[in-house]
């Protein structure tokens, strides 16, 4: 199934232990993981137990009810192991881990840590239509050819690189 991310997606849960959640229904103005993510899809989850100061933040697979805990990415322990739930209500909602994230600034540039094309292809525009300077120490590739559009300049700080192949 599909990875998927929503927004507004958090339920409670008592589930002792490191294994699957029973999830206990959505928090007041939040909608289930069924509901936001659906039955048999992956997503981004963080668990907290403000009882014992304890929090998991993994990547999840969403069942009629529950959600299995598949790949911890961080925890309040600084491992990537489960953490062992002692029975207490806990908080469990859709997150979006900064390590698996991509961001976007104010200007619309992106980070990410690292970009995979699924299908094997990373799509570039064949036209650069506005400005843009290459900051000092970066690098830049696109696949061409390229056209610069009339009265549009690309600057190529010193110390920077930009290759068209």
């Amino acid at each position: 199934m599909a990875l998927v991310v929503s927004d507004r997606i958090q339920e409670t849960s008592s589930t002792a232990g490191t294994g699957t959640l029973t999830l206990s229904g959505a928090v007041t103005g939040y909608k289930t993981f069924s509901t936001g993510i659906g039955n048999g899809n992956t997503t981004y989850y963080t668990i907290f137990d403000s009882t014992a100061n304890v929090w998991e933040v993994g990547l999840g697979t969403v069942g009629a009810g529950t959600l299995s805990r598949d790949t911890v990415l961080s925890n309040s322990s600084n491992t990537t192991s489960l953490i062992s739930f002692a029975g207490n209500t806990i908080n469990v909602w859709c997150d979006y881990p900064a390590t698996r994230s991509v961001i976007q600034d104010a200007s619309l540039n992106g980070t990410a840590p690292q970009i995979r094309a699924s299908n094997g292809l990373l799509v570039n525009s064949a036209t650069v239509s506005a400005n843009y300077t290459l900051a000092t120490g970066d690098n830049a590739v696109s696949a061409g050819p390229v056209t610069i559009s009339s009265g549009v300049t690309v600057t190529v700080s010193s110390g920077s690189i930009w290759v068209v192949v």
